[in-house]
C-alpha cells in the first residue's frame, strides 16, 4: 500500500517518525474501530463497577433488584462488544500481502495501545529536586521524548518502524536511570491495554513502558512477515527471518520481564506465541522448498512428504498450547480453528507425497539408487507397514499399490476434515483465499485417487501409518541485533549517568571562591567528567571557604563542567587572575535505603493492578483550576516535534483502589484501547 509508506522519516528529523494515524489503510481502519469498542467497554465497565458497588452497599431489596437488572443488560452488552473485538482480532486479512492470492494467510500479533503519558510536570519538579537544576531548561528535551512515544504508537510496517520502537525502547533505559529512583516514585502512570482481552493496566513501574515495548516489537515483525510476498524466494526468507525474530524479541521480554501483569504477556501466553510464531515461519520453510516446484521422483516425494509433516507436527504442538486453560479463554477462537486448519492440511500433504511415490514405477538404474531409496523408505515410518522389509516393499508392486490406496485414504480424509474445520468458524469462512487453496487439494487428491483405482478390486484398503516428520531446515528463535540500539541522551546536560542518576542524592550545588594562581590549591583532582575533590587539606583556603573532600566540581565561573575532564578543569582554573574564581560543587547524601519496585503478578485470571484507577480517570473529566492542563495537540502532529512545548500535566487519581473488576464470565471481555479516537 502507498499509505505504508507514511512511516518514513524526515530528513531534517534525529529521530523515526510513525505512520500517520489519519492515513486510509486496511490497519489504520481497523485500528480506529478498536478505539472505538474500547470507548464503549469502558463506558460499561465503569458502569457495572458502580452497579455493583451500590449493590454492596445497599440493603434495600428494591433497589437491589434494579441494580441486579442492569448489571445484567451490562453484562450482555460487554458480551455483544466481547465478540465484536474477536472479530477485530481474527481480521487478518488486512496485513497479508495485497498481490498475493495462493498462499494460506498467515497470523500477525496486534500492537497493544496505550494512553498518552505527560512528562513535562514530574520531570520537571524532579529535575528541580533532584538535580538542583531549573527544569524550563529542558522544556525541549521532554518535548522531545514524548514526541518520540507519541510516534511509537504508530511504527511503520517495516524497519524503520521497528528502529523507531528500539529507539524508543534504548531511551527507556536511560530515562529510568536519570528519574525513576527505586526508593519512591515519580508520580507518572503508564497505562497500556491488553492485546487479547483490551483490559487496561496501570503502573508507575517503567517496567509495564519496557516490557509494552517489546511486546510490540514482536508483533510488528510478525505484521511484516505476513506482508512478505510468499510467491518469491527472496519474500519467504523475508518472512522466515521475521517470525523468528519475532520469536526471539518474545523469548526475551518472557525471560526478562517476568512479573508482567498484563496477561497478553504472562509466561504461558509467550510461549504459546513464541511457538506458533515458529510454526509459521517452518511452514515459509516449506513453501519455500516447494516453491521451484516438486520433482516426481521417489527421493523428492518422500522428502516433501516428512517436510510437509513437520509443519503438522509443530502446528499441533501450537493447537496443544492454545486450549489450554486459562490460554483458551483469551486466544481468538479464529487463531485456533486456523491451526486445526493447518495441521489437517499439511498431513493430508504429505499423505498424498506419500502415496504418490510408491504409485510410480521406480527404475534402480544403480545400485546406490536402490541403496537411497531403501534408507528414505526406512526413515519414514516408526514401523513398516505389515512388518515387512524397506527393500521388500519397493520391490513389491501390489504391495506398494496397496500402501498407497491406503494413504489416499488418509489424504482424502485430512482434506476433508480441513474443509469442515474452516466451515465451522465463521470468521475462517470469509478468507476466500484459504477456502480455495483447501478445496484444490482435496479435489486433486480426488482426481489423482481416480486415475489409480480399479474398478473390479474389491480388496479392504490397509491403514496407512503415520508419516514421521523430518524437515533439513529447522525454524529457530533468533535475537534481533537491533532491539537496543546507540541513542544520543536526551538529558545529556544533567551529567555524566554513571554519577548523576535517581539512585544518587546530591546537595544544592554552592559556590566555592578559589585563589589558584600560582599558589598550592590544597587538594587534588581526579576523574574524567566530574571531576572529584580529593586529599583536601583542612588548612587550605580552598577548605575555609567550604570546599569538602569529595566534592564534584560541576561549574568553573559561567562553565558547565560536568563532562569536562582534569585537564580542562585545571586550565579554566588556571586562566583565573589574583582576585580568585568561584566554582560550584556539590556532595554526595547518604541515601535511604533502596525500596523494590512494586510490580503486580499475574494470578487468578486477574492483576492485582487492574483496578479502578484506571476507569475512573478520563480525557473528559475537570480538572481542578489551580492546575495548568497540557494543550492536546492533534494527532496530526503524531511523531512530530511539537511547536508549543508541555508545562503542565493531568494527575490521575492517588486514591489506593484495591479492589479488582470482578466478572464472572469465562472469557475475558474487554477491549484493548481506551479514549483515543484515532489509532493508527
Amino acid at each position: 500500500m502507498l499509505a505504508e509508506q507514511d512511516g518514513l522519516a524526515a530528513a531534517n528529523s534525529y529521530f523515526k517518525k510513525g505512520c500517520n494515524p489519519l492515513a486510509q489503510t486496511g490497519r489504520s481502519k481497523l485500528q480506529n474501530k478498536r478505539a472505538t469498542l474500547n470507548q464503549q467497554i469502558i463506558k460499561q465497565m465503569r458502569m457495572r463497577a458502580g452497579a455493583e458497588n451500590l449493590l454492596r452497599a445497599t440493603t434495600n431489596n428494591k433497589v437491589r433488584e434494579l441494580v441486579a437488572l442492569e448489571l445484567s443488560y451490562v453484562n450482555s452488552n460487554l458480551q455483544l462488544l466481547t465478540e465484536q473485538l474477536e472479530g477485530l482480532n481474527s481480521s487478518v486479512e488486512v496485513y497479508q500481502n495485497v498481490q498475493e492470492s495462493a498462499s494460506i494467510p498467515m497470523i500477525p500479533l496486534g500492537l497493544k495501545e496505550t494512553k498518552e503519558v505527560d512528562f513535562s510536570v514530574p520531570f520537571k519538579d524532579f529535575i528541580l529536586e533532584h538535580y538542583s537544576e531549573d527544569g524550563s531548561n529542558f522544556e525541549d528535551e521532554i518535548a522531545d521524548l514524548m514526541d518520540l512515544r507519541q510516534a511509537c504508537r504508530t511504527p511503520s510496517r517495516s524497519e524503520a518502524g521497528i528502529e523507531l520502537l528500539a529507539t524508543y525502547y534504548s531511551h527507556l533505559s536511560l530515562i529510568e536511570s536519570r528519574f525513576f529512583s527505586p526508593s519512591g516514585q515519580m508520580g507518572i502512570f503508564f497505562t497500556w491495554y491488553d492485546s487479547f482481552t483490551g483490559m487496561p493496566v496501570c503502573q508507575q513501574n517503567i517496567s509495564l513502558e519496557k516490557a509494552s515495548l517489546l511486546f510490540n516489537m514482536g508483533a510488528l515483525y510478525t505484521q511484516i512477515g505476513t506482508r512478505c510476498d510468499h510467491q518469491t524466494r527472496v519474500g519467504l526468507e523475508n518472512a522466515i527471518t521475521a517470525f523468528q525474530k519475532a520469536a526471539g524479541v518474545l523469548t526475551h521480554l518472557k525471560e526478562t520481564f517476568t512479573h508482567t501483569p498484563s496477561y497478553d504477556m504472562s509466561p504461558a501466553m509467550l510461549s504459546m506465541l513464541v511457538r506458533l510464531l515458529l510454526a509459521q515461519a517452518q511452514e515459509c520453510l516449506y513453501e519455500k522448498t516447494a516453491l521451484p516446484g516438486i520433482r516426481n521422483e521417489f527421493l523428492t516425494l518422500v522428502r516433501m512428504a516428512q517436510e510437509s509433516a513437520k509443519v503438522a507436527d509443530t502446528y499441533e504442538q501450537v493447537h496443544q498450547s492454545m486450549i489450554q486453560t486459562p490460554i483458551k479463554d483469551n486466544v481468538p477462537m479464529f487463531w485456533s480453528s486456523m491451526a486445526q486448519v493447518k495441521i489437517s492440511h499439511y498431513r493430508s500433504l504429505a499423505h498424498y507425497f506419500v502415496d504418490s511415490a510408491p504409485f510410480q514405477q521406480p527404475h534402480f538404474c544403480q545400485d546406490d539408487d536402490e541403496d537411497k531409496q531403501e534408507k528414505a523408505l526406512s526413515q519414514l515410518y516408526d514401523m513398516m507397514p505389515g512388518g515387512c522389509a524397506p527393500l521388500d516393499l519397493l520391490r513389491n508392486k501390489e504391495e506398494r499399490r496397496q500402501i498407497g490406496k491406503a494413504h489416499f485414504r488418509r489424504a482424502i480424509m485430512g482434506h476433508e476434515e480441513a474443509l469442515r474445520a474452516h466451515n465451522l468458524c465463521r470468521h475462517l469462512r470469509k478468507l476466500d483465499v484459504l477456502r480455495e487453496i483447501l478445496q484444490a487439494s482435496h479435489k486433486r487428491t480426488l482426481a489423482k485417487l481416480d486415475e489409480n483405482n480399479s474398478e473390479d478390486e474389491f480388496t479392504d484398503y490397509m491403514d496407512a501409518p503415520d508419516i514421521v516428520s523430518k524437515t533439513e531446515q529447522k525454524a529457530e528463535i533468533e535475537m534481533p541485533m537491533s532491539i537496543k540500539v546507540k541513542v544520543k541522551d536526551f538529558f545529556h546536560k544533567l551529567g555524566p549517568l554513571s554519577v548523576f542518576s535517581a539512585k544518587q542524592r546530591w546537595t544544592a550545588p554552592r559556590t566555592v571562591r578559589l585563589y589558584p594562581g600560582g599558589r598550592d590549591l590544597g587538594f587534588m583532582l581526579k576523574g574524567d567528567g566530574p571531576v572529584q575533590v580529593l586529599s583536601l587539606d583542612p588548612l587550605c583556603a580552598a577548605a575555609k571557604n567550604g570546599l569538602k573532600e569529595g566534592d564534584y566540581i560541576v561549574g568553573v565561573k559561567d562553565t558547565d563542567c560536568k563532562w569536562l575532564d582534569v585537564s580542562e578543569v585545571m586550565k579554566l582554573l588556571k586562566d583565573s587572575d589574583e582576585t580568585g574564581v568561584d566554582i560550584r560543587v556539590v556532595s554526595m547524601m547518604e541515601g535511604s535505603p533502596p525500596m523494590p519496585n512494586k510490580s503486580a503478578t499475574y494470578s487468578g485470571g486477574l492483576s492485582k493492578t487492574y483496578s479502578m484507577i484506571c476507569l475512573a480517570f478520563d480525557n473528559s473529566d475537570k480538572v481542578p483550576k489551580n492546575r495548568k492542563v497540557t494543550k492536546k495537540t492533534s494527532f496530526l502532529n503524531w511523531g512530530t516535534k511539537g511547536k508549543s512545548k508541555s508545562v503542565s500535566t493531568l494527575s490521575l487519581p492517588t486514591a489506593d483502589y484495591s479492589a479488582t473488576l470482578p466478572f464472572n464470565k469465562q472469557r475475558a471481555i474487554f477491549p484493548n484501547s481506551y479514549n483515543d479516537p484515532a489509532l493508527y
